[in-house]
């Protein structure tokens, strides 16, 4: 698969409505490979973005799920935190939403990731039974997992995945991690953690977290990736369905660090520091989805006020380089990059 690729560039796929066929679409047809995100839609709403981005290009695309992770929480650590957030629930004049568990239409969408024989799949906190990564490949995907980790990486080849997306930790959103133990928050950059996998692993890796330019796609691929994966570079396009908020914040003197919390989600994510997440980081407890169906209204209150202070900015610890561009300009300037790396 990576082989056939003009550019070994990857859209990472953006939950949230970041990541649209626009501009899966004009990565793909830039010579790249884009992805859509199929977090927090519905099989169907998934269904049809793959149905608009099939009319938009002919090339190879992608398209991302998650795993569903494990039910238990700490209910008291989770009634704790919404009894926190009423206070900046008022504020902005919401409603804490419920906290509940849900496997985000897991099995729908593996019917339609069936149906729509997607080009390439891939995972998100977790890896697939070996059953479903086999039926994927037998519909004709190629199916991909992300790990943070050696063991990850172990546990994903062994389950049969084409390829592995190693994410450091400077990438911006989620970390991918099978789990959501606070006691394993610990994350390897990302060339320490290539340096891991690939001594581990025989199949092609995929280098993501903090790539921003050509010399960046040059160095991963000289640390032993067959391709780099890229999100935060593509936030400021005009394809990106990114929050216009957001888009400013990543060029916004203000937003001078980025840092991982679980505040709004109960995962960990990277994202810009901002009042809510330096006011209720310390105290969001390891509870997804349940947080981050809690916060959602105050987040989309926050949106609605003009106040990205509330929102969630994700982002990679190199958003700074993210560039305003359309993506398929944004395409070639990584490529005429990579190609200047690769002279000297």
């Amino acid at each position: 698969m990576f082989s056939t690729l003009p550019i070994p560039i990857i859209q990472a796929p953006m939950a949230g409505g970041v990541s649209t066929p626009k501009l899966a679409a004009a990565v793909s047809n830039a010579g790249g490979l884009g992805f859509l995100a199929g977090g927090y839609k519905t099989a169907e709403a998934m269904r049809k973005e793959i149905h608009k981005l099939r009319t938009l290009t002919d090339r190879p695309f992608g398209v991302n799920v998650f795993v569903p992770g494990d039910k238990t929480v700490d209910e008291k650590a989770l009634e704790r935190y919404r009894a926190v957030l009423e206070s900046e629930a008022e504020r902005l004049g919401a409603s804490v939403g419920e906290p509940k568990w849900d496997d985000d239409d897991w099995e729908a969408k593996f019917d339609v990731l069936l149906e729509e024989r997607v080009p390439v799949v891939s995972f998100t906190f977790g890896c697939p039974d070996k059953e479903v990564i086999a039926a994927l490949q037998k519909a004709g995907s190629f199916v991909m997992v992300t790990v943070t980790s050696r063991e990850e990486a172990c546990m994903a080849a062994e389950a049969g995945a084409n390829a592995l997306c190693v994410q450091g930790e400077e990438a911006g959103g989620h970390r991918a991690s099978f789990g959501n133990d606070p006691k394993k928050d610990g994350a390897l950059e990302l060339f320490p953690l290539l340096a891991q996998v690939r001594t581990a692993v025989r199949i092609p890796l995929v280098a993501a977290g903090g790539i921003m330019d050509g010399r960046g796609i040059a160095a991963a691929l000289k640390a032993g990736a067959s391709v780099v994966q890229l999100g935060t570079a593509f936030l400021r396009c005009p394809e990106s369905g990114a929050h216009p908020l957001h888009k400013q914040a990543l060029a916004d003197p203000r937003f001078a660090e980025t840092a991982v919390t679980r505040a709004f989600t109960g995962r960990p994510a990277r994202g810009l520091v901002n009042r809510f997440m330096a006011e209720y980081r310390a105290m969001a407890p390891a509870a997804y989805p349940h947080v981050h169906h809690m916060t959602k209204p105050l987040r989309a209150a926050s949106a609605k006020a003009g106040d990205p202070e509330g929102m969630s900015l994700w982002a990679g610890t190199g958003y700074r380089l993210a560039r305003e561009l359309p993506a398929a300009e944004l395409v070639e300037e990584l490529k005429r990059e990579l190609e200047e790396a690769w002279r000297k």
